[in-house]
């Protein structure tokens, strides 16, 4: 007897705003200003977020950059405040 493969229904994780991203393309918003030159984005129609990397590309924005991008806020800041006191 043959094993027949489950037809158990998929949902779709497409909203039509993420269908509409996908052909069109994203409409990106700066969501968090990192230094003055990352920054993450989160797109206005779909809520995908995104981050430029250090050779000036865009990424997901995922768990681990979220916390690369505080580790090197909370550095430039401290770096940006010593460079006005000195």
């Amino acid at each position: 007897m043959k094993n027949s493969p489950q037809n158990t229904p998929q949902k779709s994780s497409h909203t039509l705003f993420g269908i509409l991203c996908h052909t069109f393309g994203h409409s990106y918003l700066v969501s968090r200003k990192v230094t003055n030159h990352i920054n993450e984005y989160k797109c206005s129609h779909c809520g995908k977020e995104v981050t430029d990397t250090f050779t000036g590309t865009i990424e997901p924005l995922t768990h681990k950059t979220k916390m690369q991008n505080s580790s090197l806020a909370a550095f430039f800041q401290k770096k940006s405040k010593r460079r006005l006191t000195a």
